[in-house]
């Protein structure tokens, strides 16, 4: 059921990473608040499968399969965005994760975590910036980890993911300094570790139970870009 009174009902988001994890979750968590869910991921599939579940729902999304680490295909997204309606709200939640020890940290390693995490984030950001600043407003949520926190414990074998969750809080603080002037709000969520497909194939041992606090599922946290993406006019 549509919460019709939602700040994001009759609005339009982009949620990138929509077809699995965190980014499922509050896709189906900001469709259901009202807002029409342009769904961004690579896998077409999952993705129709998302928006089957929001439009059974009774909620709106269009799926737009995109590699959001390639320029061009990220064009594309926001001319179909562009098509749907005026942007409102970006979370960008598009990730991946290879776990490998620093010394097997292999350049592929590097620049394909480095190109989805931190440089697809930056399109998305920079292209829905642009479209918010005519607009006079916008809300932009980017999903980082604890992971990119300075002085947060780290896990072995990360290194790259690190890396690219630090580059992601820094790349929203620049956002907000830049966004003010135009009505345009930024804010970096740093979730600790996540139940999700990315991460069990990451860290295999996460599947057992853990100490309170270490994981949470999440279906648990479905409105992780929602709370910040929904705040009052």
């Amino acid at each position: 059921m549509v919460e019709s009174r939602h700040w994001l009902a009759g609005r339009l988001a982009l949620v990138t990473g929509a077809s699995r994890g965190i980014g499922a979750a509050t896709a189906e968590a900001m469709a259901a608040a009202g807002a029409h869910v342009v769904l961004a991921a690579r896998d077409r599939e999952a993705l129709d499968g998302i928006a089957g579940r929001i439009r059974d729902s009774g909620g709106e999304a269009t799926p737009a399969q995109t590699d959001i680490s390639d320029v061009d295909e990220v064009e594309r997204l926001f001319a179909a965005v562009e098509g749907v309606g005026s942007l409102a709200a970006l979370v960008c939640a598009a990730g991946v994760l290879r776990s490998a020890p620093f010394a097997q940290t292999t350049p592929e390693i590097w620049a394909e975590t480095l190109d989805v995490n931190l440089t697809g984030s930056f399109l998305c950001c920079r292209a829905s910036f642009a479209a918010m600043r005519k607009r006079g407003e916008g809300r932009i949520v980017n999903i980082a980890s604890l992971s990119g926190v300075y002085a947060t414990e780290k896990f072995p074998g990360l290194t790259a993911y690190n890396v690219s969750k630090y580059g992601v809080i820094g790349l929203t603080e620049g956002i907000a300094a830049e966004g003010k002037e135009h009505g345009i709000s930024a804010i970096c969520l740093s979730p600790g570790a996540v139940d999700t497909q990315m991460l069990r194939q990451a860290n295999p041992e996460l599947r057992s139970p853990r100490p309170a606090g270490r994981t949470s599922p999440s279906s648990r946290t479905p409105s992780a870009g929602v709370p910040y993406a929904s705040l009052c006019e």
